[in-house]
């Protein structure tokens, strides 16, 4: 019996490999084809990657290092549109796209926010896509910025919600956004619970040196 199965298994391996051999003499042409087909694809691949995408990559950081080193001095006219000579944010975006980095929305969303064009300040930051929480909750908060400059605070209050909700040394600030904001919506009681909040979870920040005078005012109220 064990003979019979050792023999069955024996003729059912030949054949497997007698159908392999017929299938490879049938379709050998094809597969080389294939073969060449994948390897010509990997090579261009590397070389698009290695000669065009990475020296692109370089060259759109060092266009962003010169618009951060404008903004840094406060030039955000110069940071956001360039001179001719030096490319500003937006020249950035438009030739290199994302290959800059991803801040760059979040760049020229903050300069259109110092330059009072709120509009195209909420159009960059909403386009600003980071994996990074403080930089996203800071530009939740300059969306709330540009749509209070707008004196659309109900939308204001909801960005510097959102800024607000994450944790951080910053978190204060927008606590105290969403409260003044919330007190021109006549939201009193909202503002005074972000100003609380200030008061317990943030006594050590700049922002709850003088809370007691928001608390105050909506308290005598």
């Amino acid at each position: 019996m064990a003979k019979e199965i050792r023999n069955e298994n024996a003729e059912a391996v030949v054949e497997a490999v007698s159908k392999t051999e017929q299938f490879f003499a049938k379709n050998g042409k094809l597969l080389s084809i294939i073969c060449v087909a994948v390897v010509v694809f990997c090579a261009a691949v590397f070389c698009w990657y290695k000669f065009i995408h990475q020296p692109k990559v370089a060259e759109a950081q060092g266009q962003m290092a010169l618009a951060e080193e404008n903004f840094r001095n406060g030039d955000y006219e110069l940071a956001l549109n360039g001179d001719g000579n030096v490319l500003g944010f937006v020249q950035v975006l438009d030739e290199y796209g994302k290959k800059a980095g991803k801040s760059v929305n979040f760049y020229a969303g903050v300069c259109e926010l110092q330059l009072g064009n709120w509009e195209s300040a909420i159009k960059y930051l909403e386009a600003y896509d980071g994996k990074d929480e403080i930089l996203s909750a800071r530009a939740k908060a300059c969306i709330g910025d540009a749509y209070a400059g707008l004196e659309d605070y109900k939308k204001a209050l909801g960005y510097f919600e959102q800024a607000a909700s994450v944790d951080n040394m910053f978190a204060a600030g927008y606590l105290l956004k969403a409260g003044v904001t919330a007190e021109k919506l006549g939201e009193n009681a909202k503002a005074l619970s972000y100003y609380k909040k200030i008061q317990d979870q943030y006594p050590q920040s700049m922002e709850a040196y003088d809370i007691d005078k928001y608390i105050g005012r909506i308290e005598a109220r």
